[in-house]
């Protein structure tokens, strides 16, 4: 066996073995220990050398993947406050990137590689204001045509927007597992699980931070009680969403996260940069007086002579009126605009009866028409409707009233032959405006083709909501979808006469805090005690012809007058003289106390957006118990009601930001915040707060 042994400059190197000599040997041996020594200290400084290398390329790494407070990773990205405390986390769920591919120029942190395929990611930083940091963000897939999705943790905050839904909670509560599905509008009233008529891609939190999907998403949401995650995903299969014309249907999710110092400011300035706002404030005498509608008292069964007769009662029991809302059925087949002449022998003269009487009239109206009306037809050869896929044929729609075609309001042939005939209406019977019912997308075929093609079918939405621009003075929609600058008054949906938070009492509050985050300020809170339906009633009917509890019309009846506007069906007099009574407290109390500050409010919303009804936390955002409360709300900064929506009580707890307050009843309140517990509250009384200055 051969041994290498260094040897001193000039001397021979000799194999050992046989010959060679006693002092060769000593020194070979001796000479081991320090070649041993020599390699592992070679390999020691290699070693050290690729451990500072790596850890170099490391930090290069790691600075390269910051930016402004936020920290990307292959699997999402986090985002820090001032303090260094994490207050929003994303998740990549469909994919991880490689980070090898990421680079970084100025504010632009991109990467071209994720572990599917070739990508376009990137995160920009925009410092719009020293208070505000915004985040953009996208992911657009080149290869991968199944989907993207992101999800976001709640890290422990609380979380406001999105949607209308059926059962209303304020924060948000995320319940069970949820697939993905389109954000796209909906009749909650008859899908309890969808999302509502009334929907922007907008949450905001807690912790000063906002998420705004961008408009060109496919964008489906879902969530994981289990996570604590909503999922942000973008798709085309098996989806609603179309790619534009001419356009691979790769999947891109982009979205704008902003940070603020508090989470008022921080939703000022979202409002003020992406929602559109509305040109003028509707007509001041439906904020001061009620509107009056037929629907819950008479629902299909209206008449020419009920209708007067229903006049001449507000009139006799007291009580102001802005307009009628004559509601469904007063023509004879779904699709036409005149009066059924079975129900309405003298529509003229009735109408000049009623202004006789100082009441204007509103009629209810929607975009379907029946196929056994005779304009159905007419939008067939004109062309009106949303079309099947293959464009050829018109495309047959169930709603609530039939079977039918839908108005395409895309196309500018059906706007202006709709528009025409409410004109028409307008003008031989001095109409003041239109109740525009339905209007989601939900009442789409799944498949279905329109001149001007959709990507996004809410869109449709937004189309519907522009035919009331004309009547907007007064018109009422119960839909909207980037229509914050539709000037009308947009209805929550239709409630059921039950307290609880599915479409009942208690689910008032959060839905019209819900909507005016949205955008959407000059709210009407559907009728007074609901529906009535005699399946959705509480109370066994009240033994009185199917009418709700009592005590839950008068709790509604409360919670309305400090509303932007009420809406009466169901009269205070088919209950008895203390509910009249009650009711003309209230409106009375509306018009004088409530009213002036909502017009004010209200002038305020063309410049700023700013809700007209708030949440506490608007005054108190540095307040975790004012980020809970979903059964008090302020109008303006000024005035805190606390409304009874419990039944069987005549007291609750109510709960004082910091600041001086004083009751109602005259009581001083300066030691806050404060929980005033089982404070009492007749029947017949709001318990309500005016800020002190």
């Amino acid at each position: 066996m051969y041994q290498i042994v260094p040897v001193a400059p000039g001397e021979q190197q000799m194999a050992g073995g046989a010959g060679a000599s006693p002092l060769k040997k000593k020194l070979a041996n001796e000479g081991r220990p320090l070649v041993l020594a020599g390699m592992l200290g070679c390999v020691l400084v290699l070693a050290a050398v690729v451990a500072w290398c790596y850890y170099s390329a490391s930090l290069r790494k790691a600075e390269l993947l910051k930016t402004e407070l936020l920290d990307l990773d292959k699997d999402g990205f986090i985002i820090r406050n001032q303090a260094g405390a994490v207050i929003f986390t994303m998740t990549f769920r469909s994919g991880t990137l490689d980070l090898d591919s990421c680079s970084k120029d100025g504010s632009i942190l991109s990467c071209t590689q994720s572990d599917s395929g070739k990508l376009n990611f990137f995160i920009q930083t925009v410092r719009p204001k020293d208070t505000v940091m915004c985040y953009r963000v996208r992911w657009e897939e080149l290869q991968n045509e199944r989907l993207v999705e992101h999800a976001m943790a709640y890290n422990d905050s609380h979380w406001y927007g999105g949607a209308e839904t059926a059962t209303q909670y304020w924060p948000i509560r995320i319940q069970g597992e949820e697939e993905p599905l389109p954000f796209i509008t909906s009749d909650i009233y008859s899908n309890r699980n969808a999302f509502g008529g009334i929907l922007e891609r907008y949450w905001l939190s807690s912790n000063a931070t906002a998420i705004k999907i961008n408009d060109s998403v496919p964008f489906h949401l879902g969530w994981s009680e289990k996570d604590r995650t909503l999922r942000f995903q973008a798709r085309y299969q098996d989806s609603p969403f179309r790619p534009p014309d001419g356009q691979q249907a790769l999947p891109e999710l982009s979205y704008r996260v902003c940070v603020g110092s508090d989470v008022t400011s921080i939703h000022k300035y979202m409002v003020r940069r992406y929602f559109p706002k509305p040109i003028k404030v509707p007509s001041t005498e439906v904020f001061k007086h009620p509107v009056w509608s037929t629907w819950a008292l008479h629902k299909t069964s209206v008449t020419q002579e009920k209708l007067l007769r229903y006049a001449s009662d507000i009139t006799k029991h007291g009580f102001t009126c802005s307009h009628l809302e004559l509601d469904d059925r007063y023509t004879a087949d779904y699709g036409e605009f005149d009066f059924d002449p079975q129900k309405f022998p003298n529509a003229s003269g009735m109408f000049d009866k009623l202004r006789e009487d100082n009441f204007q009239v509103s009629l209810w109206t929607h975009p379907f028409i029946n196929y056994d009306s005779i304009n159905f037809g007419v939008a067939v050869e004109k062309g009106l409707f949303v079309r099947e896929p293959s464009g050829e044929l018109p495309a047959l729609v169930r709603w609530w009233n039939g079977i039918g075609g839908i108005l395409d309001f895309t196309n500018p042939e059906a706007r202006e032959w709709y528009s025409s005939h409410l004109r028409m209406l307008k003008a031989r019977y001095d109409v003041t405006s239109f109740k525009f019912d339905a209007g989601e997308t939900s009442y789409l075929p799944q498949q279905f083709s329109t001149l001007v093609p959709l990507s996004d079918p809410s869109t449709f939405t937004r189309r519907y909501t522009e035919m009331a621009v004309p009547f907007s003075e007064r018109a009422e929609l119960r839909v909207g979808y980037q229509s914050q600058n539709i000037s009308c008054f947009f209805r929550i949906i239709d409630r059921d006469s039950v307290w609880g938070y599915e479409l009942g009492l208690k689910s008032i509050i959060p839905t019209v805090l819900t909507i005016s985050i949205l955008g959407y300020q000059f709210v009407l809170p559907d009728m007074i005690g609901g529906n009535a339906y005699p399946n959705r009633t509480t109370g066994g009917l009240d033994g009185k012809n199917g009418l709700p509890d009592r005590e839950l019309y008068i709790r509604w009846l409360e919670l309305s007058a400090f509303m932007p506007a009420m809406q009466f069906s169901i009269p205070p007099w088919a209950y008895d003289d203390e509910v009249v009574q009650i009711a003309q407290k209230f409106t009375g109390l509306h018009e004088t106390l409530v009213a002036p500050r909502v017009l004010e409010l209200a002038g305020e919303v063309l410049d700023t957006g700013d809700p007209i009804v708030r949440p506490l936390w608007w005054i108190a955002n540095d307040d975790e118990a004012a980020y809970k409360i979903d059964s008090q709300f302020l109008i303006g900064d000024d005035l805190m009601v606390a409304p009874v929506l419990e039944p069987g009580k005549q007291e609750r707890d109510i709960y004082l930001p910091a600041g001086r307050w004083r009751s109602y009843k005259g009581e001083h309140f300066d030691k806050g915040p404060i929980y005033l517990t089982d404070y009492p509250v007749d029947l017949d009384e709001v318990a309500f707060f005016t800020w002190v200055h």
